[in-house]
């Protein structure tokens, strides 16, 4: 019995796949299967009933995959007490929205890079529900999202927040008089939806105040909503600092609104129950290097 012959075995059952498993580990599918194989021969036991047309765990394929768990992190836990950052090498997956990707993903790359020379840094941008599902499933290992939701199988980690603000074109409003919740939401609305931890923000941002909004254009693409607020097509919730440019260019108008909506909270996630240095560290990383104040920083660049 092997680790390899384990560890592929342990990630067809925690992927649901060979493929998937195949994917994980970096190699073929054909490599994976026959990792399996040499492991049901060596326990001398069928973990699969491949009677069904979709191959399903034994009772003793059961009892293997929670040896194998236990055995795998058992070695993580082992190589990570002796290993020096600098010889580390493995696929580091870390997950984010994508405001700190516009922002200041290009100084954690560098801060990555420098600290794990031998690593594979491999970002994943995506919507909040989406990135909490593969942190769940253990194919990312942290992820970089807003606050907004609980579950007790996350550990979460506050590294920043950032100050958003209503804006529109310049002249799309009349802002002499006082702006509030109800006048928003008589203008369409330009929102990244309920995939979205900040667009669930705000719908209950209208829900506190007894609103609905009139009309909506939604987008999970933060970028193109910005497009479209600089096109006049509406009013959106954008982040102030990294915008100023935009603002001061006259391409953006800053709508000063009451009530406001509260900062939102960026934190870092990982699983509960896979806690390890790695990890940790990754998670100091991602809060020296979170600032949403600029957009596209530089790796040279200080917070």
């Amino acid at each position: 019995m092997t680790f390899k012959q384990l560890e592929a075995f342990f990630w067809v059952v925690q992927l649901g796949g060979f493929a998937h498993a195949a994917n994980k580990l970096a190699t073929t599918q054909s490599a994976v299967s026959k990792r399996v194989q040499e492991l049901e021969e060596t326990v001398k036991t069928q973990l699969f009933d491949r009677s069904q047309r979709t191959a399903r765990l034994t009772e003793k394929g059961e009892e293997m995959f929670f040896i194998a768990k236990r055995f795998l992190r058992q070695r993580e836990e082992a190589l990570e007490q002796f290993e020096r950052p600098e010889v580390v090498e493995r696929r580091l997956r870390i997950g984010m929205t994508e405001l700190p990707a516009m922002t200041w993903l290009p100084r954690l790359v560098n801060a990555v890079q420098s600290r794990y020379p031998k690593a594979h840094f491999e970002p994943d941008v995506d919507d909040s529900f989406s990135l909490r599902e593969k942190v769940l499933s253990e194919r990312l290992d942290l992820i970089v999202v807003p606050d907004l939701f609980e579950d007790v199988r996350l550990l979460k980690t506050r590294i920043g927040a950032v100050r958003n603000a209503w804006m529109c074109k310049p002249g799309l409003i009349d802002t002499k008089s006082k702006l509030r919740v109800h006048d928003i939401a008589q203008r369409r609305l330009l929102t990244q939806g309920q995939l979205s931890a900040t667009g669930v923000l705000y719908e209950d941002w209208f829900k506190a105040a007894g609103l609905e909004p009139v009309e909506r254009i939604t987008s999970n693409n933060l970028v193109a909503i910005i497009g479209m607020t600089v096109s006049g097509l509406g009013v959106s919730h954008l982040p102030v600092h990294c915008l100023k440019p935009m603002i001061d260019a006259g391409l953006l108008q800053v709508l000063h609104v009451t009530p406001v909506v509260p900062d939102v909270p960026f934190v870092a996630v990982q699983r509960a129950d896979r806690r390890s240095t790695l990890v940790t560290d990754l998670v100091r990383l991602a809060r020296d290097c979170c600032s949403f104040d600029r957009p596209f920083q530089a790796a040279t660049e200080s917070a």
